[in-house]
C-alpha cells in the first residue's frame, strides 16, 4: 500500500500529559500498553518521518473548562473517569501536549474536541477536505475510545483510514488487542508504525 503524503493527514489524537507523562492522571493505567509497544518513541519518529514526506500533522488534544461546564453535569462512562480525575482541564498542565510532540510550524492543532470523536465538534472534517486529504493516518489514546470512534466516522466520511496499531494505547492489553484485532479492519486498514512510514516513502 502506498500514502501519497499530499493527500495524508496524520491525526495524533490526545497525546497529552494526563495520558502520556508518568504524573498524568490517566498515565498508570496506560502504561502497560504504552511500555509494551512504544508506542511515544514510534509516534515521534513517526510524525518526524511523515513530516519530512510532506504529510499534515494533525494534533487532536481534549479539553475543559474547570468544572466541566461543557458536559452532562451527571456525567458516566469515559466522560466520568475524566471529571473524576480533574483530567485535561483548559489550561493545565495535564491538557498540555507532550514535549516530544510539541506542535511545529506547519501542524495543525485542531480545537473544541469535548468528547471521543474528534470530527465531532470540531472542524476537523473541513480542514481534511480544504487540503485534499484523501488518507487519514490515525494514532494515539485510548484505542478503544477516541481513536475507534475518529476511525469510524472518518470511514464513514469517505476517506482511506489507517489506524497505527503501535502507535495505540488503551487501559488494559485486553481492550487494546481487541480492538486492533476485531475493531480496527472492520473500518480501517491497520498497519504498523514500520509499515507507515514504507508507505509514505
Amino acid at each position: 500500500m502506498s500514502l501519497a503524503p499530499e493527500q495524508t493527514a496524520l491525526v495524533l489524537i490526545e497525546y497529552q500529559n494526563d495520558f502520556t507523562s508518568p504524573s498524568g492522571v490517566f498515565n498508570e493505567a496506560v502504561s502497560t500498553v504504552t511500555a509494551s509497544t512504544g508506542m511515544l518513541d514510534k509516534t515521534v519518529a513517526l510524525v518526524q518521518a511523515a513530516r519530512e514526506a510532506g504529510a499534515v500533522i494533525i494534533h487532536a488534544p481534549i479539553s475543559f473548562a474547570e468544572g466541566y461546564n461543557e458536559i452532562t453535569r451527571h456525567p458516566y462512562g469515559i466522560l466520568k473517569g475524566v471529571v473524576d480525575n480533574s483530567a485535561f482541564i483548559k489550561g493545565g498542565w495535564g491538557a498540555e501536549i507532550v514535549d516530544e510532540l510539541t506542535p511545529q510550524d506547519g501542524d495543525i492543532v485542531v480545537e473544541g474536541k469535548r468528547g471521543l470523536d474528534a470530527f465531532a465538534s470540531t472542524n476537523l472534517d473541513f480542514i481534511l477536505r480544504s487540503k485534499g486529504i484523501k488518507n487519514v493516518v490515525i494514532s494515539g489514546f485510548l484505542t478503544n475510545c477516541c481513536v475507534e470512534s475518529t476511525m469510524r466516522t472518518a470511514y464513514e466520511r469517505g476517506f482511506q483510514v489507517v489506524t497505527v496499531t503501535d502507535c495505540c494505547a488503551a487501559v488494559s492489553p485486553e481492550q487494546h488487542d481487541a480492538a486492533v484485532s476485531y475493531d480496527f479492519p472492520m473500518f480501517s486498514q491497520p498497519m504498523t508504525q514500520s509499515e507507515v512510514v514504507s508507505a509514505l516513502a
